[in-house]
């Protein structure tokens, strides 16, 4: 067992580190109004180029669009261009909060396209909560972007919304709070489960939580190999099997998570989250936020060599040292303070860029499997530990390397427009990123981004 003491100077370093950057938003997100801004990427060498740009030169290109539209691709930025698009009703772990107080958390997911994947992403922020308006505005705005990032949706709209997208429009239309947490979760697995020596189709699974995050996980662990009766989910009521009495009122309310209680459990085990998490080999919570969530003593009732992620923010379902303590071998969290972060910024940015770079006209399960493989395989060629089985955002190389296998296997589905090698992808995607993060260095040194106060 740990010191006591240890473990009391660890919770109150934690606290407090999670307390720092609240304070620090609060000081700089006034000082700086918000976190991008649009500049331009063409020459201005004087003021005969807006003849160009603007009128009267622009006619040209605009005349070549109409005569052939995916010209659009060639004459504008579409082809790098993204919305990031929420209603506020699912923001981080604060809830329907609205689209106002959702809009600082989109600039971030902007900021974040940007740099990590040398994508330009626009927030929009819309004012319903009704999905069949959200569909329609999303549908309205598509010739202008190359791409959509729904964000912070509540369930479950979130996956109608995202379906009908998904059929009715020509750009890919995205869900980080689904696919994107399920890409980077799958990699976190595959690695896991190597480390332990376990085979991804015969380990059993306990799923904690059945919203937009692992529903779509469990789809994806099925498309990816494992069995579904080898799936044990419990959403609040308790363990989803064929035989729960709120079933009926499920398929009406939630096909989702009707679906998942018909095609997972083999065994048929009923009960809550103990019975679920007991004799099962990897347990991943996407659920209420902790600490006490998990309760250490079902930790310890899970097979010898367990994996366990944590994703709940701001603290885990369950503390690392207490699932440590409790057996568990490789334990992963949603937080950067400690190992193994499970963090979606290691999927969105590379999985776009992958995707824009071959004009794709949809997100395919398979395209972010690819995305969670390439991620696995970066990680593993550092070098895998108990405490490393996911690459940090510090590892820039695992985007340029996401992004060429999500672009290959777009192109292998006949998703993309466009047709490039692996190491032309990669090339193509190494040198835009590189370029954002170069170009955001070189206005901080010029101080056109300036240094926060003291």
């Amino acid at each position: 067992m740990r010191d006591i003491v240890v473990e009391k100077v660890t919770k109150e370093e934690l606290l407090e580190k999670s307390r720092k950057p609240g304070r620090d938003a609060m000081k700089l997100h006034p000082f700086y109004r918000g976190k991008i801004e649009v500049v331009p990427k063409c020459v201005v060498r004087d003021l005969d180029d807006f003849g160009i740009w603007y009128t009267p030169g622009v006619a040209e290109p605009c005349r070549d669009i109409a005569k052939n539209p995916d010209r659009v691709f060639e004459h504008t930025n579409k082809a790098n261009t993204v919305a990031v698009v929420s209603d506020g009703t699912r923001v981080l772990g604060l809830g329907d909060i609205g689209p106002r107080a959702g809009l600082p958390v989109m600039e971030g997911k902007a900021l974040l396209f940007k740099y990590l994947g040398g994508v330009d992403a626009v927030p929009i922020m819309l004012d319903t909560k009704d999905p069949d308006q959200l569909i329609q505005a999303v549908t309205w705005m598509t010739p202008g972007f190359g791409g959509i990032n729904l964000e912070d949706i509540s369930s479950p709209k979130c996956f109608y919304i995202l379906d009908r997208l998904r059929r009715e429009v020509d750009i890919p239309v995205w869900h980080d709070d689904q696919q994107g947490t399920a890409a980077i979760t799958l990699a976190a697995v595959i690695n896991g489960l190597k480390i332990v020596g376990k085979r991804m189709d015969q380990a059993l699974f306990s799923i904690i939580g059945v919203g937009a995050a692992n529903v779509c996980l469990i789809r994806t662990l099925i498309k990816a190999g494992v069995p579904g009766r080898n799936i044990i989910a419990v959403d609040s009521t308790g363990i989803l099997h064929p035989h729960r009495e709120d079933l009926p009122a499920l398929e009406e309310e939630n096909r989702y998570k009707y679906q998942i209680a018909l095609d997972t459990n083999g065994e048929g085990r009923t009960g809550g989250m103990a019975q679920a998490i007991r004799d099962t080999d990897v347990c991943i919570a996407a659920s209420r936020p902790g600490p006490g969530t998990i309760k250490p003593e079902w930790a310890a009732s899970m097979n010898d060599d367990a994996v366990m992620i944590a994703e709940a923010n701001p603290i885990p379902e369950i503390w690392p040292w207490e699932a440590e303590e409790a057996g568990v071998r490789i334990f992963g969290t949603g937080r950067s303070d400690f190992p193994n972060q499970v963090n979606n910024s290691l999927g969105f940015p590379a999985i776009f860029r992958g995707t824009l770079d071959v004009m794709a006209t949809t997100i395919s399960d398979e395209m972010h499997i690819a995305a969670a493989y390439a991620i696995a395989e970066v990680a593993e060629q550092k070098g895998l530990r108990e405490d490393y089985i996911v690459p940090t955002m510090e590892d820039w190389e695992v985007f340029p390397h996401e992004a060429a296998a999500v672009g290959r296997t777009a192109i292998e589905q006949g998703l993309a427009r466009r047709t490039l090698s692996r190491e032309e992808l990669y090339q193509r995607a190494e040198a835009t990123i590189r370029r954002a993060r170069e170009e955001t260095r070189f206005r901080m040194q010029k101080g056109f981004i300036p240094p926060p106060p003291e």
